[in-house]
C-alpha cells in the first residue's frame, strides 16, 4: 500500500482554499511523506538505499554542544559573553539568555524550523516513512531489519523528547497522515505530558531488545544506537516525567487546557513515577556497567601522552579526559554529528602558550569567548568536597581576598604567583574544569607533571586578546572541554589552534549514576550508608561513586567531619540538595544545567542573580579582582517552556499556548 502525505506545496495550496480552516502553519513537522511516492519506493527496493534513508533519520539529531544550536549551552547562565559583541555570532542563543524571548519570531525555533541540523518534526517524519517501508527491503534478513527499526524507533523518542523538553505537552506523530485526511484530522493537538511520556517509553521498549549491546564493527558503526543508549534515554526520560516541572509541582500550568477540556499538566505529585524512574535506571547501569567504566587514569597511557605524573595530575586527567577524549570508556552515547571542534577554540583562552613560547601569536587561534561566571566558579566543591560557605575549615568570608601560591600547590596554581583565595583549597573539578588567571593548563599533547603552562588574564597580560572577538568577559574559561592533544603552536612568530575533535558526549556513565541517585532519594528517602558500602539501593552509593573519581570524600566523610551542619546529608531534602549539586558540578558545560533547573523548577531562583565576572580591564590585582556586574538576568514563570510561534497558534486552533505567553 503507498503511503502519500501533504507536502508543503500542498499544504500551502489547502491553507489557500480554507483559510481561515486551515491546517498547521509551516506545515514542516506534518510533512510526512516524500513528494515523490516512486522515490519512496526506490529508497527501500534494496539494501544499499534503504540504509541510506536510515542514515537520513540520523542526520536530525541535533547539534550537540553548539553555541548557536544548542540551547543548553548558551541559552541559561552557565556562560556569559562579551555584549553586544556576540550578538553577530549567537543573537538567538544569547537573547534567550537575556530573557527575551517571543512568540512573534520564536528564537532557536525547533517547532517550525530547522536549527543546526536538527528539525525534530522532520525527523519524525522520515522515521515514520522508515518504519512503513522497511519491511518491504528484498535483500535484508529480518534480523538487520528488526535492528535498523530499533535505531529509528529510538530516534523518534529522542525526537520527541527534544521538543517535549523545550515545549512540554507536544502532539505525538505516531503515524504519517495519509493524503486523505481531512482538515480536522490534520489540526493536530498537544498530548498531556503522561501520554508523551508513556508514548516515548513505548517506543524504546519497543525498540530495545532488537538493539545491540555494543558495537562490533567500530570502524563504520560507532555512534549508531546501542541497548545501552535506549535504557539510559528511557532513564532520562522517566526521570524527567518525575521531576517538579512535569509531576503536579507546577500550580501556573493546572489550569492550561485545550478546546476539548484536556488538561496538559499533572495537578498533583505522583510519587510511582520516581519509583519507575528509578527502576529504569537500575536496568540501565546493570547493562552499561558491563561496558562501562568512569574514565580513570591507569597504566599503559603513556603511549598517547601521559608520562608518570603525579596522584593529584591523574585526577585532573580523569576528570578532563572523561568529557573530551573521543570514545573513551565512560560514554554511552556520543553524537557523531557534534563535534568538539569549534567549542574548543571559544574554551581555550587565547595565548594560552605564551607563558613558555612568548614569541607565538595566536592572534587566529583561540577565541577564548566562553566565559563562565563568578558564581559557577564558586559552585565547586572545597578540598572537602562541601560547598565553600559550608566547609568549616574554608575561609569564605575571606574568599575575594588575595593571596600569593607556594609550590605545594603546584598541580594546582602558578608557584609565586598571586591570584584570590577562592582559587585556592578547592575540589580537583574546580582545576580540572575551569582555566583561570594564575591557574595551571596542561596540554599540547602531553599531560604531566612538567608540561605545564600558566593563565595570567588581568590588563595586558598573556590572556588579553588584542580584540573583542576573543575577548572573555568573567576570567574563566571551561578548560574541560578541550581535549589535551589540541595544540598551540610553541615556534616565535606563529598562530594557529590545532584541534583534535570528539565527538559530542551526550550521555556519559556518571550522569547516569547521578540520575539513578536522584531517583532513589525521592523514590525511597535518604537511605543507606553515606560512606560508600556497596549497597545498590542506596542513592550515596552511586553519588559516592562519581565523588571518588573526582577526588574528593564520601558524602559522609566530607559532612561529618567538616560540615557547618552535619547531618545534612542525612534527610531527604538534604540529601536533594547534595545530589543536584553534584550533577551541576560533575556535568557543568556538557549541556545539562539548562534542563535540569528547569525540570528541578529552580530555574527561576538560579536564573534571577546578577551575571558576575572580574574586571578584565583592570591591571592591578587589587582591581581586577572586583565583582563587577555583566547582566542582570531575569527568568520568569513563562521561561520554563518555549512559546508557539503565534501564527501557528493563529492557524490551528486546537493548539493551546503556553503559560505567559
Amino acid at each position: 500500500m503507498k503511503t502519500e502525505k501533504y507536502s508543503t506545496h500542498t499544504c500551502s495550496v489547502i491553507l489557500s482554499l480554507l483559510l481561515p480552516f486551515a491546517i498547521l502553519g509551516s506545515c514542516d513537522y506534518l510533512d510526512v511523506v516524500p513528494d515523490n511516492i516512486p522515490t519512496v519506493e526506490e529508497n527501500f527496493n534494496m539494501r544499499v538505499a534503504a540504509e541510506r534513508y536510515l542514515f537520513t533519520c540520523y542526520r536530525y539529531l541535533p547539534t550537540h554542544g553548539s553555541l548557536t544550536a544548542d540551547p543548553a549551552i548558551a541559552c541559561g547562565d552557565e556562560l556569559w559573553f562579551l555584549y553586544p559583541y556576540i550578538t553577530t555570532v549567537a543573537n538567538g542563543s544569547t537573547s534567550i539568555a537575556r530573557g527575551l524571548q517571543n512568540v512573534t519570531t520564536p528564537f532557536l525555533d525547533f517547532w517550525n524550523g530547522t536549527v543546526g541540523n536538527c528539525n525534530p518534526f522532520k525527523g519524525i517524519r522520515d522515521c515514520n516513512i522508515f518504519l512503513e517501508n522497511i519491511s518491504r527491503v528484498p535483500d535484508m534478513d529480518v534480523g538487520e531489519k528488526a535492528r535498523w527499526s530499533a535505531e529509528v524507533k529510538f530516534l523518534k523518542a529522542y525526537y520527541h523528547f527534544y521538543l517535549f523538553r523545550m515545549y512540554g505537552p507536544i502532539p505525538l506523530m505516531k503515524e504519517n497522515l495519509p493524503i486523505s485526511a481531512g482538515v480536522d484530522e490534520v489540526k493536530s493537538y498537544r498530548e498531556p505530558v503522561n501520554d508523551c511520556i508513556d508514548y516515548m517509553v513505548q517506543l524504546l521498549d519497543e525498540a530495545a531488545p532488537f538493539l545491540p549491546e555494543k558495537i562490533d564493527l567500530e570502524a563504520t558503526e560507532l555512534g549508531r544506537i546501542t541497548k545501552p543508549i535506549c535504557l539510559s534515554l528511557k532513564a532520562l526520560i522517566l526521570v524527567t516525567g518525575a521531576s517538579p516541572l512535569f509531576n503536579g509541582e507546577t500550580p501556573d500550568y493546572n489550569d492550561i487546557a485545550d478546546n476539548r477540556g484536556v488538561k496538559l499538566f499533572n495537578a498533583t505529585p505522583d510519587r510511582s513515577k520516581w519509583l519507575k524512574a528509578a527502576a529504569a535506571c537500575a536496568e540501565a547501569i546493570t547493562l552499561c556497567d558491563q561496558y562501562f567504566k568512569l574514565y580513570t587514569y591507569g597504566a599503559g597511557m603513556s603511549s598517547i601522552g601521559f608520562i608518570d605524573p603525579s596522584d593529584s595530575t591523574k585526577t585532573l586527567i580523569s576528570i578532563r579526559n572523561a568529557v573530551s577524549v573521543k570514545w573513551n570508556g565512560e560514554v554511552i552515547w556520543a553524537n557523531t554529528q557534534s563535534t568538539g571542534g569549534t567549542p574548543q577554540q571559544d574554551a581555550a583562552p587565547y595565548g594560552i602558550m605564551m607563558s613558555q613560547y612568548p614569541g607565538t601569536l595566536q592572534n587566529t587561534s583561540t577565541f577564548g569567548r566562553y566565559s563562565p561566571p563568578i558564581k559557577i566558579a564558586e559552585m565547586y566543591y572545597t578540598n572537602h568536597g562541601l560547598p565553600i560557605d559550608q566547609d568549616v575549615t574554608y575561609d569564605y568570608a575571606g574568599r575575594y581576598n588575595l593571596r600569593t601560591a607556594v609550590a605545594s600547590e603546584k598541580y594546582y596554581l602558578q608557584t609565586g604567583y598571586r591570584t584570590i583565595k577562592l582559587h585556592f583549597d578547592r575540589e580537583p573539578r574546580f582545576y580540572g574544569s575551569l582555566a583561570f588567571d594564575g591557574g595551571v593548563w596542561l596540554g599540547q599533547g602531553a599531560l604531566n607533571d612538567e608540561n605545564q603552562y600558566f593563565i595570567q588574564c588581568k590588563a595586558e597580560q598573556l590572556q588579553v586578546p588584542p580584540t573583542t572577538a576573543r575577548t572573555n568577559v568573567t576570567g574563566y574559561w571551561p578548560k574541560k572541554l578541550v581535549n589535551y592533544q589540541s595544540q598551540a603552536p610553541t615556534t616565535s612568530g606563529s598562530n594557529g589552534f590545532t584541534v583534535v575533535s570528539y565527538p559530542w558526549p551526550v550521555i556519559r556513565l556518571a550522569d547516569l549514576y547521578l540520575l539513578y541517585a536522584e531517583a532513589l532519594n525521592e523514590a525511597y528517602g535518604a537511605i543507606g550508608d553515606a560512606y560508600g558500602t556497596a549497597n545498590p539501593d542506596s542513592p550515596y552509593t552511586w553519588l559516592n561513586k562519581v565523588r571518588q573519581r573526582a577526588g574528593i570524600p564520601s558524602v559522609g566523610e566530607s559532612y561529618d567531619n567538616y560540615a557547618r551542619f552535619p547531618d545534612r546529608y542525612k534527610t531527604q531534602e538534604g540529601l536533594r540538595d547534595i545530589i543536584r549539586r553534584e550533577r551541576l558540578i560533575e556535568l557543568a558545560f556538557e549541556g545539562h544545567r539548562f534542563w535540569d533547573l528547569r525540570r528541578w523548577r529552580i530555574a527561576h531562583e538560579e536564573l534571577n542573580n546578577p551575571i558576575t565576572g572580574w574586571d578584565y580591564l583592570q591591571k592591578a590585582d587589587e582591581y581586577y579582582y572586583r565583582r563587577r556586574v555583566l547582566f542582570n538576568q531575569t527568568f520568569t514563570l513563562r521561561d520554563y517552556f518555549w512559546p508557539i510561534r503565534e501564527s501557528e497558534m493563529l492557524v490551528n486552533r486546537n493548539l493551546v499556548q503556553n503559560y505567559g505567553y
